[in-house]
């Protein structure tokens, strides 16, 4: 089997748990593993950090696991998939050959009506959207049942064309029954009555909508249809009413049954296209997704292709997947419906064109305060009224709680918004309600959510207030107290951050609230290896914020201002040290330090005099210092007890911990180095911080090393390795190799202790480290 045969497979096992498909990360990772790709080579090719992709790939499998009945994993996920889906690809609906069944895919909707039917139902209503397939699934159902005499009526498209009850009612009797109505429309109902209690009857009343009035009761020159109803809903009759609708039937006195049709899965895509003699594309699973089954498009899709695409799924879908709306068919489908809703409820109609501001791909489903937000010009008292009109009118998707548009409905919204004067304030509203709606970022979808922000702003645009989402601070599961982006990028989301940065940069390099922007590029640089570009953001942010002070008018230096422009300063130079350690630049990272302990000691920043000191002591151990080593990690000692006890937050110091540890190791005292790794691996597992827990460990490994318990230190060394590559911090996983190498080496490996050398120093040529190459070329 391929990878592709393999993802529609899967796609449309998923499809058929949860109504959607799998996202676009976890199929690449599917394709990829099936393919022998390692978690490495997927991370560098789709821009996430290692770490990132197991994460996914641990979801999907665990997924696959629940749907399967079987553990799937990365190692037995071919054998697995491939025994379930034998039967799946030789014979399934997926992949069948036509069974001259005149209608594809409905087998479950005729059962679900059969047992509406048995239950007792005398009336039901199908409601979808337009084109879903509503009136070939009542016809087909009347015969696939036998029913001998199938009365029908189709209501006119429009309102002013509906034929009075009276009129049909008396065809009924004369066309079917032989029998001449009454003088009264009473005494008319009566006798369709016992003909509908003798024998088996099927009444098919297509189109309601027309006859319906904003708030789902039939409209007032046509009344009379409730006593039609009323007669068909009778227990006692044989018969059975089948009604198709896009909206609801909302009669508080008449008994129906509502049956929400949903769109063809995609094996009946499949099969349709199938028999068609077009060659089934991956492309075909994101049609279907896009048009949400809808049965009509389905028709108009195939037709468009054979004709004009030489039976090409893929060509086409390359021309028209960002115009979903290019076929005037499609558009009348989707417009004809949305102009009703216009003419018969302005409000809902303003809210359905207002959510076409949501982008409905990182996040695909909105709560329902995110509609709330975007009623700002109605009374709370009206906004479930509008809401439910949408729903009931099926111009909504809405599950657990949560809504949503599918992309072709969503099209025809964003066309409308955006010719609207409600654009921008939609937007606004969306982003408001975003940033209001996450308070505290513990999850990947909270932060996912947060920064939905972002992108409403930048629609607009507005980059300055987009820039301000990715600085907008919230305590995180680390309990830190950070900007966005700075959250995002430790939790392997590396590129969307460094994306929506650029962005924001490209349009305000140098705007005074969006300095620490440059902060946070350095950080994302110095992760991904990057140290010299890292170095410049950081000297950006230091010259910006110094500027910036010293321009400041005097109106405009309150105590926050001021302090919050010298903590860039000094967090900048802090950075800046911690980046020249990684570059064995030990004299000018010593420069740093001192610089900020110089600025900072005994002032609202003090913290960083602190965690710069810590640094400092490090740096001197390295270089020999030993007395002023020792003395600085005294003290650090001291004011880290000091400020864990106070503070109650023991995760948010773990690097710093760590930092210290290591000083305690190089100055010999490996007992003391041992218990801060303790301290700061538990915390780092507790706050789920994997570079810091990966650090403490190859350190251990170092204590182990030094004592001679070579197996030991490798088995750290290793789980140390396997941590880094997972987030990419390739400094550190350099470093981590030249450990490994100088393990062995003591422990009578050449062979490999030289393989380990030759990766840290691949890896330290890799980030323009050539101290670093010089130390490792040195041990060799």
């Amino acid at each position: 089997m391929d990878a592709e045969t393999l993802l529609d497979w899967v796609n449309a096992l998923v499809l058929s748990k949860t109504g959607s498909r799998l996202s676009y990360l976890q199929q690449t990772i599917l394709q990829q593993v099936w393919l022998g790709h390692k978690y490495q080579q997927i991370a560098l090719e789709t821009g996430y950090t290692e770490g990132h992709i197991k994460d996914a790939a641990a979801h999907l499998w665990q997924t696959l696991s629940s749907y399967l009945g079987e553990k799937v994993n990365k190692q037995n996920c071919r054998l697995v998939l491939e025994q379930h889906s034998q039967v799946g690809l030789t014979s399934p609906a997926a992949l069948r050959r036509p069974d001259h069944s005149p209608l594809i895919g409905r087998e479950q909707a005729i059962a679900d009506l059969d047992q509406l039917v048995q239950q007792g139902s005398k009336v039901i209503v199908i409601q979808a959207a337009g084109g879903v397939g509503k009136t070939s699934l009542a016809q087909h159902y009347f015969q696939a049942k036998g029913f001998a005499v199938v009365l029908e009526l189709l209501m006119a498209k429009e309102t002013q064309n509906i034929i009075s009850v009276e009129s049909v009612v008396e065809e009924w009797l004369q066309q079917y029954f032989q029998q001449e109505p009454g003088r009264e429309f009473g005494v008319t109902l009566g006798r369709l009555k016992r003909h509908l209690q003798n024998q088996q009857v099927g009444v098919l009343i297509d189109n309601l909508e027309p006859g319906l009035d904003p708030q789902g009761r039939l409209i007032a020159p046509h009344r009379l249809y409730l006593e039609l109803l009323r007669v068909l809903a009778d227990w006692q009759g044989k018969s059975v009413t089948l009604m198709t609708s896009r909206d609801r039937l909302c009669e508080p006195d008449l008994t129906v049954e509502h049956y929400r049709l949903p769109g063809l899965a995609l094996s009946a895509w499949q099969q349709f296209f199938g028999d068609r003699q077009i060659d089934l594309d991956p492309a075909l699973v994101e049609m279907h997704q896009a048009y949400g089954g809808n049965a009509k498009a389905m028709g108009i899709l195939a037709g468009m292709i054979q004709a004009d695409f030489a039976g090409s799924i893929a060509a086409y879908w390359q021309t028209h997947q960002t115009d979903l709306l290019a076929t005037t068919d499609l558009k009348n489908l989707v417009a004809s419906q949305v102009n009703r809703l216009q003419n018969l409820d302005p409000q809902a109609y303003r809210l359905f064109c207002r959510l076409g501001c949501y982008r409905y791909q990182d996040v695909a489903r909105i709560p329902a305060a995110g509609l709330i937000c975007l009623l700002w010009d109605l009374p709370p008292a009206q906004h479930w009224q509008v809401i439910t009109s949408l729903q009931n009118r099926s111009l909504i998707e809405h599950q657990q709680g949560g809504y949503w548009l599918h992309p072709v409905i969503q099209a025809e919204a964003v066309v409308r918004l955006r010719g609207s004067p409600d654009w921008a304030l939609a937007n606004q509203k969306a982003a408001e309600f975003w940033t209001d709606q996450i308070q505290t970022i513990t999850t990947l979808p909270d932060a996912l959510q947060a920064l939905e922000a972002y992108y409403h702003y930048a629609a607009i645009p507005d980059f300055e207030l987009a820039g301000k989402v990715i600085l907008k601070s919230r305590l995180n599961q680390w309990q830190q107290f950070l900007p966005l982006g700075s959250t995002l990028y430790r939790m392997g989301l590396l590129q969307p951050v460094r994306q929506a940065i650029s962005q924001v940069l490209a349009q305000h390099p140098a705007a005074p609230d969006l300095i620490e922007l440059h902060n946070i590029l350095g950080d994302l640089d110095w992760i991904s290896g990057q140290i010299q570009p890292a170095l410049a953001f950081q000297q950006q942010t230091i010259d910006l914020a110094t500027q910036t002070l010293a321009t400041l008018p005097e109106a405009e230096r309150s105590k926050h201002k001021t302090y919050y422009l010298k903590m860039l300063e000094v967090d900048s130079r802090l950075s800046m040290g911690l980046y020249l350690i990684d570059l064995w630049e030990l004299d000018l990272a010593a420069e740093r330090f001192q610089q900020v302990i110089d600025q900072a000691t005994d002032t609202s920043h003090h913290r960083w005099a602190e965690k710069a000191a810590i640094c400092l002591g490090l740096v001197h151990s390295y270089l020999g210092l030993t007395a002023s080593a020792q003395a600085l990690a005294a003290q650090a000692d001291q004011n880290l007890q000091q400020q864990i006890t106070v503070t109650a937050q023991p995760g948010s110091f773990a690097y710093f911990i760590q930092i210290l540890g290591q000083t305690h190791v190089n100055l010999g005292n490996l007992q003391r180095g041992q218990d801060l790794y303790q301290q700061a691996i538990a915390f780092a597992e507790t706050s789920h911080y994997p570079q810091v827990k990966a650090r403490i460990l190859n350190g251990l490994a170092e204590i182990y090393r030094c004592r001679h318990q070579f197996s030991e230190a490798v088995d750290y060394h290793q789980q140390a390795i396997a941590l880094l590559e997972q987030i990419g911090a390739k400094c550190d996983l350099a470093e981590a190799h030249f450990q490994l190498g100088l393990t062995w080496q003591q422990y009578n490996q050449p062979q490999t202790s030289q393989q380990h050398f030759q990766t840290a120093i691949a890896l330290f040529t890799a980030i323009s480290a050539p101290r670093q190459v010089a130390k490792v070329t040195s041990h060799q």
